[in-house]
């Protein structure tokens, strides 16, 4: 179902909108979730450190060719608003050539270095291997990532966000039953959960991609389409690169933050990996709806729109400050059920460093979840280097109070802490400088 967001109810349109996403990233946080769990449940804590540290590496790789898709899909929304059909199908020829050719090499680089990468990350030597064992093969996965994320993002970017929702659906279901076959039937250990992982996500992108190019024509490029525009590249490097490189630095922070919890040992790591999974879990919705809003701005800016742009910034900043304070209250109220989801809740030292987290993070999710209005504003207004300047001051913040914080007597308390004020001042100066633009603007 298409969705035009130019016209009609702005609340009612970006729920229904949005409500697709936040089903769709919550059945992919199943592909990780699910490996979580049976690994935990199944293989142990050195396995869920594994797997744990793994699953922050390969959000920081594929953020990488997230962003890039995510930036083209603004670019296409914007021309999808403005009715320029013909830009629109020549961007997506040259968007896609570039996110493959890129995904590819991205793909090459962690194969070559995967043992420095190991390195890197200050991976405890009894882990090692387990790591490099799912490694090897979740890496394979990559370009299947870029492959769902692409069409997905080109669906939505036309109002369309029911069809990447059902490929994600069946593919995730796939994934917890495969998980279960490999690793407890097929006994193949972390690379059974590697394999089950892969091969889903295969399954959605493959799936996605050719049900697009049969079902919607006017996205697909035609012969005279097929050429290298420097002006529309020009405006798709602009957006993706930049998307690209907020997203990337956000998540590169988070793998230098992974790095030092690695160094307080397999306890904390184990502790970690857990309580990210319902961290990220808690917020996505409301990242999704940071998504949707940006679609919304998007689809309305390229049909200069500006009073409805405004009319949906008050709407999304309330609807999403609600959101964060129901979500931060459940977290906090049940930390430790969530907790011993992934862990035996004999491994108390595990679930009592996890709580721990969850108690500091859970309670601040209202900041993160207006950090992801203004990223998504940003974006749709065709100014992703405010988004930028906005990550580093985020995970600048976070990750030099990480590593000063951790030396004291805090210890891993300051590596929790570090992140809602990361957080706090980057709202800040996204804010200000909104107001700010509003002023100099009316003044003009």
């Amino acid at each position: 179902m298409q969705r035009s967001l130019t016209q009609g109810p702005i609340t009612r349109n970006m729920l229904l909108f949005a409500l697709p996403l936040m089903c769709g990233n919550l059945l992919q946080q199943m592909y990780n979730i699910a490996d979580t769990w049976v690994v935990g449940r199944f293989l142990g804590a050195d396995a869920l450190a594994a797997v744990g540290s793994s699953y922050t590496l390969m959000t920081f790789l594929t953020s990488i060719v997230l962003g890039l898709c995510m930036g083209s899909g603004a670019v296409i929304s914007m021309q999808y608003g403005g009715g320029e059909e013909a830009r629109m199908r020549q961007s997506v020829f040259q968007s896609f050539a570039l996110i493959a050719g890129i995904s590819l090499a991205v793909n090459l680089l962690v194969y070559l270095g995967l043992n420095g990468i190991l390195w890197v990350l200050r991976v405890p030597v009894e882990i090692r291997p387990l790591m490099k064992q799912y490694l090897v093969i979740i890496f394979g996965g990559i370009f299947a990532t870029f492959l769902y994320n692409y069409f997905a993002n080109l669906l939505r970017a036309i109002g369309n966000s029911m069809v990447p929702l059902v490929f994600l659906a069946v593919s995730s279901i796939l994934n917890v039953v495969l998980d279960l076959v490999c690793v407890l039937v097929l006994h193949w250990g972390v690379q059974g959960a590697a394999i089950a992982t892969v091969f889903s996500q295969f399954v959605s992108g493959g799936g996605i991609g050719l049900y697009t190019l049969k079902q919607f024509p006017e996205l697909c490029p035609r012969r005279e389409d097929c050429k290298w525009d420097k002006h529309n590249l020009g405006t798709i490097l602009n957006l993706s690169v930049m998307t690209s490189v907020q997203q990337s630095i956000m998540n590169f922070g988070i793998l230098m933050v992974q790095g030092l919890v690695n160094s307080f040992g397999t306890v904390i790591m184990a502790a970690f990996a857990a309580a990210v999974k319902i961290d990220s879990f808690a917020y996505m919705p409301v990242q999704d709806f940071g998504n949707a809003f940006s679609t919304y701005v998007a689809q309305n800016y390229g049909a200069n729109q500006p009073e409805r742009i405004r009319k949906g910034i008050r709407s999304a900043a309330a609807t999403s400050a609600v959101f964060c304070i129901c979500i931060s209250v459940l977290v906090c109220l049940f930390a430790a059920p969530l907790i011993q989801i992934f862990m035996d809740p004999s491994q108390t030292g595990i679930v009592a460093a996890g709580v721990h987290y969850l108690h500091i993070e859970g309670a601040c999710y209202l900041g993160i979840g207006m950090l992801f209005l203004l990223y998504g504003y940003y974006r749709a207004v065709n100014q992703p280097g405010m988004s930028v300047i906005l990550t580093i001051a985020s995970l600048g913040t976070r990750v030099a109070l990480a590593y000063l914080l951790s030396a004291t007597p805090l210890g891993v308390t300051g590596i929790w802490l570090s992140v809602p004020i990361g957080w706090a001042l980057a709202d800040a100066i996204g804010i200000g400088y909104y107001f700010k633009n509003k002023k100099t603007k009316a003044a003009a």
